[in-house]
């Protein structure tokens, strides 16, 4: 009878938790929670990193960790297909517990792994208006993850970016329109966790306001309660009641939910416990940033911010430093009745009941056969689609159109030889290429005088950094260059992060397609030849006269009226200045 009593109450714990149970499941859960040690336990609640590109002493100490103490799952980071799944089956062989394998793989697994295409960063897809399209990017990095026996996807960012110097979330944010960043963060979501992984919704509360990156130091955002559940937490709010079954709580100081100094939010039970838990309703799995960045680390030294994670309401510590150390603080924490077992049991059963129901109960060796085929299967299909549908053109010029027919210089910024683009442009309708190399200070001079007898011109800028910091280390003769006012037949290709385009909004004329590659170069060339119209919206606010929402504007094309010449030699048609 107490048996039965005990299968039932923990049936109800699980459904409570998020991650209902068979009687199989509540009997596998049961049985390997029987066979922990206090020890093992503790372990269970951390996630620690591995790379599969490590040296075998370094595969050697992960090994013996594993062995040690138990630990609950790994985090991947850079590393190739191949050396991943041979080495996870080898962890999951040598755990007592199976692991928990996790990726933070926000546009892919190719964002970490060398071999695999990526997937298009996360502000780009907040140019695409169509939710189903990033559903299909999420059920395709489903594939990719379930392909490499991994778990648990970090992802989808639901950060609301308004803050253009933002240095750490920036990209990886859907963008500033809180709905736009709603609607694909559930798609997202959705697309993992319909296809078989856990998704996880981060960096709770909201890291998108900040202008200090939290691997550095702790980011501090001065809002009301109000202002904050109006736009911060509304995504959070959002993907909670549509079923997220993992969220990462982001090492911010946030006065409003905790007014302690330097007291960041994955260590306090306000955001945590009554907040996330109480308030929204969050009833899956909290798991913190990595412990190891320096807004923790600069405050919380030797393993002590471990134990407040645990008391503030966190499942899981990604990254939490010496296990050995932590697992004597939590146990010292324990024993001075800081927290009780029964904290430490209820975490470690809804791990547990999340293993099975992502099917460690039965894992299956990962056969590394096609393995690099198979994950970049979808890949490229779906980067088309996307390129063509993230196209945003903004500040057209009166009565601007492109004639393919006209004489045309394409000027290329810091583009050293030919790509995908200026090869078509070249090979098909003849225009003039001029490579501008950011080290030779005099080109854009040599180049402005050649210009001048063509009758368009178009200016791509190509290769420039994602990250804000040093004006996207875009050469300061380029910013100049763009900073002109140029002729209004001249039109402004974009091929990265779209902030840049503030340094230089005085240009006309812009096309904005957010990555540089041959997907986004193909699709610019459709674009040119009017194949495609622009439908895209900006994700931000560029500037006063480029906020966020507008593009989608379409223009005329005599592209009809083209044909096409063919090219006599690559000489005569490029133009390279180094």
């Amino acid at each position: 009878m107490k048996k039965i009593l005990l299968i039932i109450i923990l049936c109800f714990l699980f459904i409570g938790q998020g991650f209902a149970q068979s009687k199989e499941g509540t009997k596998w859960i049961k049985n390997q929670f029987k066979q922990l040690s206090l020890d093992e336990k503790i372990a269970q609640l951390m996630i620690i990193r591995a790379h599969s590109n490590w040296d075998v002493k370094k595969i050697d100490t992960l090994s013996e960790l594993i062995k040690k103490y138990n630990i609950g799952g790994l985090c991947f980071f850079q590393g190739g297909p191949v050396r991943e799944a041979v080495q996870t089956n080898y962890y999951q062989s040598i755990a007592k517990t199976p692991l928990l394998i996790t990726m933070d793989a926000e546009w892919g697994v190719g964002m970490r792994l060398d071999s695999v295409e990526m997937f298009p960063r996360q502000l780009s897809l907040g140019a695409i208006s169509s939710d189903h399209l990033v559903y299909q990017m999420g059920a395709a990095v489903a594939a990719q993850c379930k392909r490499l026996g991994i778990q648990v996807n970090y992802a989808p960012d639901v950060d609301i970016n308004n803050n253009p110097s933002n240095p750490v979330i920036n990209e990886r944010s859907f963008g500033q329109n809180k709905q736009r960043v709603i609607q694909h963060g559930i798609a997202y979501m959705k697309g993992l966790q319909d296809n078989g992984v856990m998704a996880t919704a981060k960096h709770f509360p909201g890291h998108g306001d900040v202008s200090v990156d939290s691997h550095a130091d702790i980011p501090v955002i001065n809002k009301s309660m109000e202002q904050l559940t109006a736009m911060e937490l509304a995504p959070f709010k959002a993907l909670i009641d549509a079923g997220i079954e993992s969220v990462m709580v982001g090492h911010l100081s946030v006065p409003a939910i905790d007014n302690r100094p330097k007291y960041a939010t994955s260590l306090s039970s306000k955001a945590i416990h009554d907040l996330l838990k109480k308030d929204l309703g969050f009833k899956g799995i909290a798991v913190t940033d990595a412990l190891d960045m320096q807004a923790i680390s600069n405050y919380f030294p030797k393993g002590e911010a471990n134990v407040q994670a645990i008391l503030a309401g966190n499942d899981m510590l990604c990254l939490p430093g010496d296990i050995g150390a932590s697992i004597e603080k939590i146990k010292l924490a324990i024993k001075e009745k800081r927290i009780t077992k029964k904290d430490i049991d209820q975490r470690v059963k809804k791990i547990l009941a999340a293993k099975y129901k992502y099917g460690l109960h039965n894992f299956q060796p990962i056969d590394t056969t096609n393995i690099i085929a198979d994950l970049n299967k979808s890949v490229g299909a779906l980067k088309s689609q996307m390129a063509a549908q993230s196209l945003s053109f903004v500040k057209p010029s009166v009565g601007i159109s492109m004639g393919l027919q006209k004489k045309t210089a394409y000027i290329a910024l810091n583009l050293a030889k030919p790509n995908l683009l200026t090869l078509a442009l070249t090979e098909k309708y003849g225009f003039q290429i001029f490579y501008v190399n950011a080290k030779d200070s005099n080109a854009l001079e040599t180049v402005k005088k050649s210009v001048t007898q063509f009758d368009q011109v178009i200016v791509g800028l190509h290769n420039y950094n994602r990250k804000p910091a040093n004006h996207f280390e875009i050469p300061s003769q380029m910013i100049q260059f763009l900073n002109e006012a140029h002729p209004s037949n001249w039109f402004h290709l974009i091929f990265g992060n779209p902030y840049a385009v503030g340094e230089f909004s005085k240009i006309q004329n812009i096309l904005f397609a957010f990555e540089d590659n041959n997907f986004t170069q193909e699709a610019v060339l459709n674009w040119i030849e009017g194949k495609i119209q622009a439908t895209g919206e900006l994700p931000v606010t560029i500037s006063e006269d480029m906020p966020y929402g507008t593009g989608s504007h379409p223009l005329k094309s005599s592209t009809s009226m083209v044909a096409p010449l063919k090219a006599k030699t690559q000489d005569a048609l490029y133009a390279s200045i180094n």
